[in-house]
C-alpha cells in the first residue's frame, strides 16, 4: 500500500482510481463495509483503490479541545487500511487554506484534477466542503457532469442501532469492551513504542513500560486488565494505567503505563499492542507514594485473579 502525503505529492501515476473519503476514526464495522465495497469496485473496474483522509481530522482543526477523542492514530489507520487490501492512501493536511475550499472546488481540485477518479464510494451520511455543503446528492450531480459514478454504502447496524465512532467512544468510556469488540469486529487495542520514562514504577515494586500514545487525550481513563502483544508475538497479561498520573505529575497530557505480570526483560524501543479486557478502577490521586504503592499492589493482585477468569474462557 502506498501513502501519499499531501496533494502536492500526487503524481500522474495516481490518476485514475476508485476512491472514498472520510475520517475512518476507529475503522469500525461501518467503515469496513465502505472499504469492502471500495475494494470490490476497484477490482471490477481494474483500477487501484484509494482512501482519502485528513490530518488533523476537521473537528480537531476547528476546536482541538472539544473535538471527539481520537480512537485511532494515522499509523493505526494505515495498518488497518493495509489489512483491508487498500492500494493507496492520500492524506491531505487539513489547514486554513484547505478548509475554505467549497464542495465544488474540492471535487474539481482533488477528485478530478489530482486523482481522476472513476468511481466514488461514500457513507450514506457523508458531507464535505466549506460549511459541509457537499452531500450525496451534490456528488451524484458532480459525477454526472464529470464522468464518475457515486455509490452510497448502507448503514451497518447492531441491535437496530447505527454503528458509529460516537457509539464506540461511548462503549469505551463505559469500559464495555464486549460491545466495543462487536462494533470493531476485533478487540480494542492501543499500539505504541516503549519509551524511557521516569522509572518511578521500579521504586514502587511495579516496573512499567511507558507506551507512547502520541495524542493529548485518550479514549480510556483508569486502571485496566490488559493483554499485551510483544514484538516476538508473545501475549502477556498486564495492568495498564492510562491517564494523567495525578499523584506524581501535575500535567494534563495522557500517558499509558503497563506493568506486565510475571515478566522480566528489556522492552525499551519495542512496539507493543495493548488490548483492554476489563476496567479495575478509576485513576485517582493519592496523598503519598506509599498509598499509591499499596493501591498498585492491590491492582496487580486483582488483575491476576481476573486474568485466570479470562484465560479460561
Amino acid at each position: 500500500m502506498q501513502l501519499v502525503r499531501g496533494l502536492h505529492n500526487v503524481s500522474p501515476t495516481h490518476h485514475g482510481c476508485v476512491a472514498t473519503i472520510g475520517n475512518f476514526d476507529g475503522v469500525h464495522l461501518g467503515h469496513q463495509a465502505i472499504l469492502t465495497r471500495l475494494r470490490d469496485s476497484a477490482a471490477r473496474l481494474n483500477l487501484p483503490s484509494c482512501v482519502i483522509v485528513f490530518e488533523p481530522q476537521p473537528r480537531e482543526f476547528f476546536n482541538p479541545e472539544t473535538a471527539p477523542v481520537r480512537l485511532t492514530r494515522l499509523r493505526d489507520k494505515l495498518q488497518l487500511f493495509r489489512d483491508a487490501g487498500i492500494d493507496q492512501v492520500l492524506c491531505i493536511a487539513f489547514n486554513k487554506r484547505f478548509r475554505q475550499l467549497s464542495a465544488e472546488d474540492f471535487v474539481q481540485s482533488v477528485l478530478i484534477d489530482a486523482l481522476g477518479i472513476q468511481h466514488l464510494q461514500v457513507g450514506d451520511d457523508f458531507r464535505f466542503g466549506c460549511d459541509r455543503a457537499g452531500d450525496f446528492t451534490f456528488l451524484q450531480d458532480a459525477g454526472l457532469r464529470c464522468g464518475f459514478s457515486v455509490e452510497p454504502t448502507a448503514t451497518v447496524e447492531i441491535d437496530g442501532q447505527r454503528v458509529s465512532s460516537t457509539w464506540l467512544r461511548a462503549a469505551l468510556a463505559d469500559a464495555d469492551f464486549s460491545l466495543a469488540r462487536r462494533l470493531l469486529g476485533r478487540p480494542y487495542s492501543i499500539d505504541g513504542r516503549v519509551m524511557h520514562g521516569k522509572q518511578l514504577g521500579r521504586t514502587l515494586n511495579a516496573p512499567t513500560a511507558n507506551v507512547q500514545l502520541n495524542r493529548h487525550r485518550a479514549p480510556l481513563h483508569g486502571v485496566y486488565l490488559v493483554s499485551v502483544k510483544l514484538h516476538s508475538g508473545r501475549q502477556v497479561p498486564g495492568v495498564a494505567n492510562i491517564g494523567t498520573r495525578p499523584t506524581v505529575d501535575s500535567g494534563q497530557k495522557a500517558h499509558l503505563e503497563v506493568h506486565l505480570l510475571d515478566f522480566s526483560g528489556d522492552l525499551y524501543g519495542q512496539h507493543l499492542a495493548v488490548t483492554f479486557l476489563k476496567k479495575i478502577r478509576n485513576e485517582q490521586r493519592f496523598e503519598s507514594l506509599p498509598q499509591l504503592q499499596e493501591a498498585i499492589a492491590a491492582d496487580i493482585a486483582q488483575a491476576k485473579t481476573l486474568w485466570q477468569h479470562f484465560h479460561t474462557l
